[in-house]
């Protein structure tokens, strides 16, 4: 026992106790005063420098994403205003298809004859994989294109696993044969190579030889019965044209918000990226779907191939450096549907971003020693095609403004210029209005659902470069067809009993957090005002994440 100044008596254990409680209490203070010298050295040695690096990249590639959105959009203006439509620039004449009672008139002097000579063979191909929602629709329209019965012939490559839907598919194709049509109904025991098997397989039956062009369709397609008439003279007249595809007619864009905004890009893809591709190098992607290929062309590229998820455009990039030419004729449509749920947009989404970046590591050193091709095409190819449109515009829209902006906030040291943050992201935006002038007042929904959707797409460019994950995962897009005419959109029990991964998306959840937590900072500290844009984004990621886009269907 010991007397303390008070004259107090204190135990000398509580003593001990006080004494070491001072020590670390003292011991913790120069604890956090270690650590804040620490990691203000690390902020101003390391973590700023390299935060300042990542923002000038993104300047960088934002820079080359407007560049190459702006040349394109000067290519398809001049297109316009020049009146250079496909049949003014490139030889086109009519058919005219001679009618059954003429036919039997001019049997004896020949007109028969020469009908046949005018008119190819042509061969029709629809593969599909379960298609119970579309398959009625997209045989008949096939079925009803104006050729000679004896000029076409309309293969139906089932790949479908369900025993039901088979039955379905082939009898359709029965029934049409039996009112005259010629129409071949093949299937195959395995799905290796997905379409892109299934339709190399279409090509080696003995009935293909005699054929010198294959119109392709997928099972949500519909053409209208002139299709051949218009797109097939293009091709007959212009030997070296080995490819002429259509425009896309969505019939279901007015269905939910979510389809309304995919119009507005896939609209720009078609009369800008399409238009200008075609007019300035006679080269861009195949659709893989809507379109004419000559089979002379198809087969120096090599055929179909399997390396990827993007045969299409597989085989238009080996073609293209065979020194074949490309049209598109926006004029021509084909009906077809625009995925409405959320998940099979994402699946989709992904197949797109993916295999281009899977077929650029593939097919980069070929571009470079291509002897058919000028240099010229070859950087076209190179960057333009690939690494500025398929890469680059991936990235930067989610790096830059879901991540680097968002992120800058933090770092006062760190200043990213104003025309990066509103007058490129600006200019682009209304560069990408241009397809859908009837949508223009959807064009905010328009930018917010397409940087949430760029998460999808970074990821999967990163997938396809390093060739890691699911690289080659082949995912059905969704056809609803008529379906949502016939049964009810789920109801709100129905959502409830959805499994977490289908109804909650965690990437944009999470994503969405860390937007909010900027966004907070930001409002908070920061004299900038990123949080008017942050903010917005970040309630759109939080509503992707919770599942509310898109429309939902009741499974059984």
């Amino acid at each position: 026992m010991f007397q303390d100044a008070g004259g107090q008596r204190m135990p000398l254990q509580a003593a001990s106790i006080a004494e070491a409680l001072e020590l670390l209490l003292s011991s913790t203070a120069s604890a956090r005063a270690l650590i804040g010298r620490g990691w203000g050295w690390m902020r101003s040695s390391v973590v700023v420098p390299v935060v300042r690096v990542v923002v000038l990249l993104c300047l960088v590639m934002s820079v080359m994403m407007l560049v190459e959105k702006l040349s394109m959009g000067v290519i398809s203006l001049f297109v316009k205003l020049a009146r250079r439509s496909p049949d003014r620039v490139h030889r086109w004449q009519p058919l005219t298809l001679v009618s059954a009672t003429d036919e039997e008139m001019g049997m004896e002097n020949g007109n028969h004859q020469q009908q046949s000579s005018f008119f190819p063979m042509v061969l029709v191909q629809i593969p599909m994989y379960n298609e119970k929602e579309v398959y009625q629709k997209s045989i008949r329209a096939a079925c009803d294109l104006v050729w000679p019965s004896d000029r076409i012939i309309i293969q139906i490559l089932d790949d479908s696993t369900d025993p039901f839907i088979k039955d379905l598919v082939k009898t359709e194709c029965e029934r049409w044969h039996k009112m005259g049509k010629s129409i071949k109904y093949e299937t195959r025991n395995n799905r290796h190579g997905y379409k892109a098997g299934a339709l190399k397989e279409g090509m080696k039956h003995s009935y293909v030889r005699s054929c010198e062009f294959v119109a392709i369709f997928d099972a949500d397609f519909q053409p209208y019965s002139d299709f051949l008439m218009r797109a097939m003279p293009f091709l007959i007249h212009n030997p070296d044209i080995g490819l002429v595809q259509a425009r896309w007619r969505f019939v279901n864009a007015n269905e939910c918000l979510m389809t309304r905004v995919q119009e507005m890009s896939m609209d720009y893809h078609f009369k800008v990226e399409q238009e200008s591709g075609s007019s300035a190098a006679a080269f861009f992607g195949f659709n893989g779907t809507a379109g004419v290929w000559r089979i002379m062309a198809l087969n120096e590229a090599g055929g179909w191939k399997e390396r990827t998820t993007v045969e299409d455009m597989d085989l238009a990039v080996r073609a293209s450096l065979g020194g074949w030419k490309f049209l598109y004729v926006g004029n021509i449509q084909v009906k077809s549907e625009l995925p409405s749920t959320f998940k099979a947009y994402r699946h989709q989404q992904h197949r797109w971003a993916c295999g281009p970046a899977n077929l650029f590591r593939k097919m980069l050193t070929d571009i470079v020693h291509a002897k058919k091709v000028s240099f010229w095409r070859k950087c076209h190819v190179l960057y333009n095609f690939f690494i500025a449109r398929r890469i680059i515009s991936h990235c930067v829209t989610f790096f830059s403004y879901c991540v680097v902006i968002p992120l800058s906030v933090f770092f006062e040291e760190v200043e990213v210029p104003k025309w990066a943050v509103f007058y490129v992201p600006t200019i682009i935006t209304l560069l990408n209005s241009v397809g859908t002038p009837s949508s223009f007042h959807l064009i905010v929904v328009w930018v917010l659902f397409e940087n949430v959707v760029s998460l999808h797409r970074c990821k999967a460019v990163f997938i396809g470069l390093l060739e890691v994950g699911n690289v080659n995962e082949w995912v059905v897009t969704e056809k609803l067809g008529d379906m949502l005419k016939a049964e009810p959109t789920v109801n709100i029990r129905s959502k409830v009993q959805m499994k977490l991964s289908d109804r909650f998306h965690f990437w944009e959840l999470g994503i969405g957090l860390y937007l909010f937590v900027c966004a907070c900072y930001d409002y908070s500290y920061c004299k900038d005002r990123y949080f008017l844009y942050i903010f917005p984004q970040s309630i759109s990621f939080l509503i992707m994440g919770f599942g509310y886009v898109g429309t939902f269907v009741q499974n059984g």
